[in-house]
């Protein structure tokens, strides 16, 4: 079947059989390829994946999926036993909506945070229906045994209510993807192929061409058992994932290499918003940086310096529960010392540290609402409920990415991107806790509704042409471990001009090898130099030391970028 031309006929219609390759297995792309053939079940998906089936960020996600489901019966009310104290009022779609705008310092999409926030509860009940299991019962502290047949409902920072849905108690994204990918397996209209990395996205013509109409996504280029093969596709949609692995201390697994990105900028795609990068502030400080849920804060954990104090009131009057770009601001800098000392000296441990005391909570507690994270503190020998324990921010969600509007479809035709490797704009400059799963689950939806419905207009963005060749010649070799110390030591949590000019000087110089992973790595971290660098001000998770104040007024709007094509027609 040629894409873009009409393939086989189904028997007994006049309609033709159509094929999507859904790139990435975490929540975005499982959901996708579920809901095409669900809308369409002669639809034949390609879902491809460059580890097993069941690896990916989604499945390390542990906090929950922050959702406004209305009250179902035996559901006891917000601010009564079974729910976080501090929230007396009913939550609402509302309220969720203006959490999100104002986590987003002000660069959010204010229509894409409302298809988000307002198609929570349908993207609830689809989990449900695709045999996901939430958690009932007591989220709190308070041990009321009556309370075991309401849904339960966790408190995470900057929201306003309780309102965050888990699995397992901190095992979401395991339950999430546990179910989903049965589904998956139980569908014989979804091809899953494992251990395949995608190397190209196929284009009916060169890339930035406009002549006879932009080029067309007709397939992938992919890499399985060390050959290349074509696979043939009507509509790609990315569902990659981000790049944690661009920085030192990253909560993503090592597959996370921002291939996504990297694939649609070489297809002539438009990408946004690449300087904002979020870390998580509270990733376990031991090799791996294992992840410790924000829910734990949400239960009264507390952030506390080498002397035992308890800090985060003075940086923001929420304390623990501030945005995540101000509580991890607030870490790195007392980490400073350490975390920039020279390569060999920094992974020695010496220096300050800052722990999280979850002691208050209690034993019994935190091994009933936590028992994931319970044993993960064991396995490294610390007793959390005797002595608080040590954290470190790490690298965790990419903001930006490939830009796209609410159905996924990017600016290149036949193109679509979900999940953390699009940017809609509904997390602007700072991810509001729990989004994500949410934003996988609900965007993943209207791609599939997209594509099914024949595709759609392809949107309109504007673009500033860019040709990073223009940095510099690379000459230099480089190992991961090089590029991760650089970004995370001039691109990560705080930033200056100076830095990023080194950044950027050393980038230029790189040159990418033959590990197609590595060549996406160093691709995405000059994109996001450059944006960063583009960004004089402070905002949201953009943080420039040198120029902290963000300017009066509004934040300066986003800015987007497409690769600049010599020779393309104009």
């Amino acid at each position: 079947m040629t894409p873009g031309r009409p393939g086989p006929v189904r028997q007994g219609t006049d309609r033709p059989v159509r094929r999507s390759a859904v790139v990435g297995a975490g929540v975005a792309g499982l959901q996708t390829a579920l809901v095409l053939r669900r809308l369409d079940p002669h639809h034949e998906v390609l879902l491809l994946c460059k580890a097993a089936l069941a690896e990916s960020n989604t499945r390390y996600a542990q906090g929950g999926i922050a959702a406004v489901v209305p009250r179902r019966s035996g559901d006891r009310p917000a601010g009564t036993a079974g729910d976080p104290a501090g929230d007396p009022a009913e939550d609402s779609v509302e309220a969720h909506i203006a959490d999100t705008l104002a986590a987003g310092a002000g660069l959010a999409d204010p229509h894409a945070v409302a298809v988000l926030c307002r198609g929570a509860a349908d993207g609830v009940r689809a989990l449900e229906r695709a045999g996901v299991v939430f958690d009932t019962g007591d989220t709190g502290n308070s041990g009321d045994s009556s309370a075991r047949a309401s849904l339960a409902r966790g408190r995470e920072a900057a929201h306003s209510a309780a309102r965050i849905l888990h699995i397992g108690g901190d095992a979401t994204g395991a339950g999430l993807v546990a179910a989903l990918v049965a589904a998956v397996r139980a569908d014989e209209g979804i091809r899953v192929l494992e251990d395949t990395l995608v190397t190209r996205v196929l284009l009916d013509g060169p890339p930035g061409s406009t002549r006879g109409g932009a080029p067309r996504a007709t397939g992938v280029e992919a890499l399985s058992g060390g050959r290349k093969r074509q696979i043939e596709a009507d509509a790609v949609v990315l569902a990659t994932g981000g790049a944690g692995q661009l920085f030192e201390h990253t909560t993503n697994p090592v597959i996370s290499t921002g291939d996504g990105v990297a694939l649609a900028w070489r297809a002539g795609a438009v990408v946004a918003d690449l300087e904002f990068f979020q870390f998580h502030p509270t990733s376990l400080d031991v090799p791996g940086n294992p992840l410790i849920s924000e829910a734990v804060r949400g239960e009264g954990a507390r952030l506390v310096d080498d002397t035992g104090r308890a800090f985060m009131t003075d940086h923001h009057p929420d304390g623990d529960l501030a945005p995540r770009d101000v509580v991890a601001r607030a870490i790195a800098s007392r980490l400073a010392p350490r975390l920039t000392s020279q390569l060999t000296d920094r992974t020695t441990g010496r220096g300050p540290r800052v722990r999280l005391d979850a002691t208050a909570l209690g034993a019994a507690f935190l091994a009933r609402r936590f028992p994931s994270l319970t044993a993960l503190t064991a396995r490294h020998g610390l007793d959390w409920s005797a002595d608080p324990v040590p954290v470190v921010p790490a690298a965790h969600y990419w903001m930006g990415g490939v830009r796209t509007d609410t159905e996924g479809r990017t600016s290149v035709p036949g193109l679509f991107a979900v999940g953390e490797v699009a940017c809609t704009g509904v997390h602007g400059a700072n991810r509001l806790a729990s989004n994500s799963l949410l934003e996988g689950v609900v965007f993943g939806t209207r791609c599939a509704q997209a594509i099914t419905a024949g595709g759609g207009a392809v949107p309109r963005f504007d673009a500033e042409a860019l040709e990073l060749d223009a940095d510099g010649t690379p000459t230099q070799s480089f190992r991961r471990r090089d590029l991760q110390v650089l970004m995370s030591d001039h691109a990560g949590i705080l930033r200056t001009q100076d830095g990023l000019d080194l950044a950027r000087k050393h980038l230029a110089s790189y040159h990418p090898g033959t590990d197609p992973e590595e060549a996406n790595l160093l691709l995405c971290a000059r994109l996001l130099v450059h944006a960063a660098a583009d960004r004089e001000r402070s905002s949201g998770a953009h943080f420039r030391e040198d120029r902290a104040q963000a300017a009066p007024g509004h934040p300066v709007p986003s800015r987007s970028y497409v690769r600049a094509t010599r020779g393309a027609t104009p």
